[in-house]
């Protein structure tokens, strides 16, 4: 039997089977890795290391054959997702995987991970009672990972992209009346959250972006304010002291970093508020620590965002409004944008949305009556004032029962 030379595929009787081996290069721990397959023929085996040369060469056979989804998507949290997504949104993508992903697909051979597999997982999870928004967030998570088994060539389609989407209503959220509003922001006169909760419900913004504007981006001269960073709190590292702790991070996506244009009444706002923490820093002496956050605590660090929505309740509770949240300021802050006449772009632009599609699926509903006037308008303008309209249509009416027999 001639020598074969290296890298050549090996094809031997083994009793009544014949086997085939293939060199694949070296795995993640440097050693040489083999593909072997099996058939009742030479020829058989023959074209399954045929093909699986092929699949090499186009970048579709990866060298572990045995990789788990679980052990992929440790790699992927850890080390796909670095500098791509912020922390928060890591450790929330982590969070899915160790609580839901791997107990499902964990030992599933990556390639092996079919449609009906994660289609009945989605099943068993409405079945269990999650919301169709939390199993939306686990088939997210699932085929943002599998994209990126997709590209290294470890899988050859995304089974999770090709699974059913759950079905997602969208539910109105609770939002202040203008009254209410107005009962809110006078309760508030005085007191240290006054210019923040007024910008919230004003522009509609969320907690962390609120907590995370800077003196630096406020132009009191132009009116002009800039959202450019947000105030979370995210995972620490494994061994560190706390279990997590509170940044300040660069918004970052284009849509979310945005320019809002302050009225008067919203400069001299402010203008109070600096000259309020200008007191508080000669106060906190040395013990003050300046992030450049126009709504930092007494001491100016940031504030923590739970501290913040706590405090909130407790305002709108001794307001008489009862128990809100501080994301309900940003829900409010929209449908009172739109309840002006403020058109859906501009409010979606506003509110930092990615695209306008997310802006009319939450709040479309609150432009029927908008729709309703353009209509009345455009008509108004082709055939006249409604009350003309009925006498023409009356007269029509008549002239053409006084011209018949």
């Amino acid at each position: 039997m001639s020598r074969r030379a290296p890298g050549e595929d090996a094809v031997y009787l083994d009793g009544d089977r014949w086997r085939g081996a293939m060199e694949l290069g070296n795995g993640p721990n440097g050693k040489r890795v083999r593909k072997k397959v099996s058939g009742r023929t030479r020829r058989e085996v023959l074209d399954k290391l045929k093909a699986l040369r092929r699949e090499l060469d186009e970048g579709l056979v990866r060298p572990d054959d045995r990789l788990t989804v679980g052990a992929f998507l440790d790699r992927w949290v850890n080390t796909n997702l670095d500098g791509r997504v912020s922390e928060k949104t890591r450790d929330s993508y982590a969070d899915t995987v160790r609580l839901h992903l791997k107990p499902a697909f964990g030992n599933v051979v990556v390639r092996q991970l079919t449609v009906a597999q994660v289609d009945r997982v989605w099943s068993l999870k409405r079945r269990d009672g999650y919301k169709p928004n939390s199993i939306r967030i686990m088939r997210t998570v699932l085929r943002l990972a599998l994209a990126q088994a997709e590209r290294e060539g470890l899988v050859t389609r995304n089974v999770a992209a090709l699974s059913g989407a759950p079905r997602i209503r969208a539910e109105e959220g609770r939002t202040l009346t203008v009254d209410q509003a107005r009962e809110l922001l006078g309760a508030l006169a005085g007191h240290r959250l006054e210019q923040v909760i007024t910008l919230a419900l004003t522009f509609g913004l969320r907690r962390g972006e609120a907590l995370g504007l800077r003196w630096d981006a406020l132009d009191l001269e132009a009116g002009t304010l800039r959202v450019t960073h947000s105030v979370k709190r995210v995972k620490c590292p494994a061994g560190s002291a706390t279990k997590t702790q509170i940044i300040v991070g660069d918004l970052k996506t284009r849509r979310s970093r945005r320019t809002l244009y302050l009225a008067p009444q919203l400069v001299e706002l402010l203008r109070r508020h600096r000259a309020r923490q200008a007191e508080e820093r000669i106060a906190a002496g040395g013990a003050y620590r300046d992030f450049g956050l126009i709504f930092p605590t007494e001491i100016g660090t940031p504030q923590d965002p739970d501290n913040f929505s706590h405090a909130f309740s407790r305002l709108t509770t001794r307001a008489g409004l009862g128990h809100w949240h501080p994301h309900e300021l940003r829900h409010s802050g929209a449908s009172l944008m739109l309840a002006q006449g403020t058109d859906l772009h501009v409010v979606s632009e506003i509110l930092g949305h990615s695209s306008i599609a997310i802006t009319k699926d939450v709040y479309g509903h609150l432009v029927e009556g908008h729709k309703r006037a353009a209509a009345e308008t455009m008509s108004e303008a082709l055939f006249g004032p409604v009350a003309d309209a009925r006498s023409h249509q009356l007269g029509s009416h008549n002239g053409s029962r006084e011209a018949g027999p």
